[in-house]
């Protein structure tokens, strides 16, 4: 995670000197706050990534020669085919449709999304870990 906090300061690094020069030249002030809220995320993600690197050790991507099976975990669950998707998929299209033509066809959409959503979250739930 060494590399990937490295990252995320270089990332918040930019947006810091891209927060001041855009500052500087421009007088429009919310460029300059959603800059500077950038440079505060990417910061937060960095110290995150950092704090995790100290806590846990080098994992085996740090290294540079490391053997790929020591990452690799076990493979798990696979799930079959399933039907919520395109339930999901269709009233999320009708909820967009009903917001142009009426609350009639919203409503439909959401009678349709809502138990895709449902199918989604609870498909699994009995299954053991």
């Amino acid at each position: 995670m060494k590399a990937e906090s490295a990252l995320f300061a270089g990332v918040s690094l930019f947006f810091a000197v891209s927060a001041l020069v855009y500052g500087w030249f421009s007088a429009e002030p919310a460029g300059t706050a959603a800059l500077a809220v950038s440079c505060l995320m990417s910061a937060l993600v960095a110290f995150f990534l950092w704090q995790r690197h100290l806590k846990d050790g080098p994992l085996p991507q740090d290294e540079k020669e490391a053997p790929v099976h020591v990452a690799a975990g076990p493979v798990a669950f696979f799930p079959p085919s399933s039907a919520f998707p395109v339930l999901a998929a269709a009233g999320t299209a009708l909820l967009g449709l009903g917001a142009v033509y009426g609350l009639w066809l919203f409503l439909i959409g959401a009678g349709v999304l809502v138990p895709g959503i449902l199918g989604f979250v609870f498909q699994y739930g009995s299954r053991d870990a």
